[in-house]
């Protein structure tokens, strides 16, 4: 394989650049050129591709965001748009993509492996919804920078005694709250996951408080059924303490991308050259127990997310 493309699709997440360098520098290594498509899928069917050289991916390492940008492409969620994609990639002989995005991004890179196209899928989303690896690429620079808010919201929310639903990301992956709230030491997490029991976190903020806790932190996940607002109001309402939301949005996305995300992006980056040199059939890239893996693409989709049970029953041990 001499020629390959690399592209970020969906959301954007901290370390999708250390990602695009690796594949970059990795491909020209192995004797490819690779080419940037910018916008995701987007990009493709509208043909802004470019080459890249080793300039290209210089000083981007550390740096959040995506230097290819992002987009959201309804286009090619149609057969039309798929086909034309593929004739995109052939105008340009790319014979092998690399795609960095979540679920529907891989999902993309399936329809193209349909069409004849090597895919290697790259885990690129803060969630950590994808079933078949440990980790995605951007969750722990997510989840830092949940745990930094965490710090601050609980230094006014003590001075003021008060009760604060803080929302993070997650629709129906409830990971970024999980171990935020676990390390964070939240009073209670709130997953989509699980139903949640509005009394009995009720219970819980006024037995705290009558043992005298001046303050209570709750981590809410934006997927659970019941607002954000709404919660708010029933907490206050029921335990008679001020209680205010946070919602960090897309706070959570930005940032410099920490050691882990930097290591996991580089080396999944690595790897897709690797296979897609060796001409693999398409696979999703991830890790588990600390090792680079690759599965089958496809297969790999198909693996449910199951929530760790264990953790979730740990943050209601430890805040009591």
């Amino acid at each position: 394989m001499k020629r390959i493309g690399v592209l970020t699709s969906g959301g954007d997440s901290p370390g999708m650049n250390a990602a695009i360098r690796a594949v970059v520098r990795c491909g020209i290594e192995a004797g490819m050129e690779v080419y940037g498509i910018k916008r995701g899928y987007e990009g493709l069917l509208d043909g802004e591709i470019c080459q890249l050289d080793r300039n290209s991916v210089g000083d981007i390492l550390h740096r959040g965001g995506t230097i290819l940008k992002t987009a959201r492409s309804e286009r090619f969620r149609t057969e039309e748009g798929q086909t034309h994609g593929v004739s995109v990639l052939e105008t340009f002989g790319i014979e092998g993509l690399v795609v960095i995005g979540g679920d529907g991004s891989l999902r993309g890179g399936c329809d193209l492996d349909r069409r004849g196209i090597k895919v290697m899928g790259l885990p690129g989303t803060i969630d950590n919804d994808l079933g078949y690896t440990d980790f995605t690429i951007g969750f722990d620079t997510a989840v830092s920078t949940v745990l930094d808010a965490i710090s601050k919201v609980r230094d006014t929310s003590s001075s003021h005694e008060r009760t604060t639903v803080i929302e993070v990301m997650g629709r129906h992956c409830g990971d970024i709250a999980l171990y935020a709230g676990l390390a964070g030491g939240a009073e209670a997490v709130l997953i989509p996951e699980i139903e949640t029991d509005v009394n009995e976190l009720c219970r819980k903020i006024l037995i705290g408080a009558n043992r005298g806790k001046q303050h209570s932190i709750i981590i809410k996940a934006e997927g659970v059924e019941i607002s954000t607002a709404a919660l708010t109001k029933t907490i206050e309402e029921r335990t008679g303490r001020e209680t205010r939301p946070v919602v960090l949005s897309y706070l959570q996305r930005g940032g410099t991308p920490t050691l882990r995300d930097r290591m996991l992006a580089t080396l999944t980056g690595a790897k897709a050259v690797e296979l897609l040199q060796e001409d693999s059939d398409s696979k999703a890239i991830g890790t588990v127990n600390g090792e680079i893996v690759a599965y089958d693409l496809q297969q790999a989709l198909a693996q449910k997310r199951e929530i760790d049970r264990e953790m979730y029953d740990l943050i209601g041990i430890l805040s009591k």
